[in-house]
């Protein structure tokens, strides 16, 4: 037996004794790994220096705060979350007992990316500890520090037979993905999303996909560009452009775009000096494949701001791509790095064009003062999650859905909404063995009668209060009779 098959083994055995059903349990664990980056802070940050050359105040920033703030919300909600949800019902259920019952999915399999490796990792594992599932987590092995820190600290904090962590490349995934779970949670990107999503339909498991995408940026003439292109800078090259939802090209039209590349070119000096290479806030290129795919995306492009680059060191300055044309090599794929094409379009209706013609983006930027622009491009576009005036800032909001639509994902997360993903919503209904004159109306032979009965009973639901509920019930009983009086009769 493979150490894969292993893990899977020994995480279901532990999920079937039952002990991550109680809340409590679950409570505990959450609170374990809340400890794990209060006390390990500087392990994790040293890992993530030598994989992305973030800073330990960076590492904080970008990875850690949001799962420390994530965590918190659960620990205070997971009771509420967890209990049985009452909903409506109609007049022909109203003495019985009907409600959503949330229940764990088994086994899940969280498969991390490496761009934020311990915030896209550790995030589904906490939506997946709270729903009282096991999950075997499988970090990215392109972050080798960080995956080795992650196989380390995790067991010591949170139940390793429940939690197991499996570290490896290509080969190590094959074989989880041939195993089979409850739930398969995959970020990265579409093309390996088709892979895990292939394997996963022959054990009919569930999936979510939270892939990517060109994330289109629409700058409209009229808007403060100084502030558009100051917050369109910090959202392109934080993580070296290395963001999923990073602002992937921005479109305008011709008569603002020196502007635009001035103050994008005043933002890089202010944010990351002179010389971004030594700048502790600048990052790098993940590893050498990922240099040369970016540096390739060149080819066919004007470079307007940037394009020193050390491959060496694999980095790649902060850099700015004029008058780029829509077949051009940087706008075929998503770029995952610090290049950014500006696509001239002659105004609202044609950048609306161009970005319906692609695939449906994870996120999509428009930046105006004029409300009619910005609901036009909410309305008549289709992104996994929509910002005005902004970048990025919407994945630090619990209360929204993160994930994609069509070729960006399948499904969201974050705050209850992972909660609901990685559980089962059990509908339920619970009736008393008394007043089966109410039943007749559905049993053979049916008549018109009985039809209009059940009419009455089925298209007519109730929300009310106690008093109300009794009122109802008693009002349920005297029709009750007279229908039972009706048949008899």
């Amino acid at each position: 037996m493979s150490q894969e098959q292993q893990a899977v083994a020994r995480a279901r055995k532990a999920f079937e004794t039952g002990r991550s059903k109680s809340v409590e349990y679950r409570i505990n664990q959450l609170k374990n790994l809340q400890r794990l980056f209060s006390e390990r802070q500087k392990e994790i940050a040293a890992a993530i220096k030598k994989d992305l050359n973030k800073t330990e105040v960076g590492a904080q920033f970008y990875e850690t705060l949001g799962l420390e703030g994530e965590i918190s919300l659960f620990i205070k909600n997971l009771k509420e979350w967890a209990a049985p949800r009452h909903v409506k019902k109609n007049l022909l259920t109203m003495s019985d007992t009907v409600y959503i019952h949330p229940e764990p999915l088994g086994v899940v399999l969280v498969i991390g990316a490496w761009n934020y490796p311990w915030a896209v990792t550790i995030r589904p594992l906490i939506g997946a500890i709270a729903a009282g599932n096991a999950a075997v987590v499988k970090p990215s092995e392109v972050c080798v520090h960080t995956s080795k820190v992650m196989e380390d600290l995790l067991p010591i904090y949170i139940d390793k037979e429940l939690y197991p962590v499996v570290t490896g490349g290509v080969p190590e995934t094959q074989e989880l993905l041939r195993q089979k779970f409850d739930h398969i949670f995959y970020t990265g990107n579409s093309t390996v999303g088709k892979v895990i999503m292939e394997a996963a339909a022959k054990h009919l498991t569930p999936v979510t996909l939270e892939l990517g995408g060109k994330s289109p940026c629409y700058i409209d003439k009229n808007c403060e560009i100084s502030i558009a292109c100051r917050r369109i800078t910090w959202g392109k090259y934080s993580n070296c452009g290395q963001t999923c939802i990073a602002p992937d090209y921005i479109l305008c039209e011709p008569s603002i775009q020196n502007r635009v590349i001035e103050e994008v070119k005043k933002c890089i000096k202010e944010f990351y000096t002179d010389n971004p290479k030594t700048c502790p806030d600048y990052g790098r290129i993940i590893n050498q494949r990922h240099f040369k795919r970016v540096m390739a995306m060149l080819e066919d492009s004007n470079i307007a701001v940037g394009g020193e680059n050390d491959e060496s060191d694999c980095y790649i300055a902060p850099t700015v791509l004029r008058d780029v044309k829509p077949e051009a090599k940087v706008m075929q794929e998503e770029i995952f790095g610090p290049l950014l094409p500006i696509l001239p379009v002659s105004g609202l209706d044609e950048a609306i064009k161009l970005i319906n013609k692609g695939e449906k983006p994870l996120a999509l930027y428009v930046f105006s003062p004029d409300n009619k622009v910005i609901e036009r491009m909410r309305d008549e576009t289709s992104s996994g999650g929509f910002l005005a005036n902004d970048c990025l800032v919407h994945y630090s909001v619990s209360a929204l859905p993160f994930g994609g639509v069509g070729n960006s994902g399948i499904g969201c997360y974050h705050g209850k909404f992972s909660f609901d993903r990685l559980s089962h919503l059990r509908g339920c209904l619970v009736k008393k063995l008394k007043m089966e004159g109410v039943n007749d109306m559905r049993y053979p032979p049916h008549t018109l009668k009985k039809l209009g009965w059940a009419r009455f009973f089925i298209l007519n639901t109730v929300d009310v209060g106690w008093v109300g509920r009794m009122a109802l019930l008693a009002a349920l009983v005297m029709v009750a009779a007279v229908v039972i009086q009706n048949y008899l009769l």
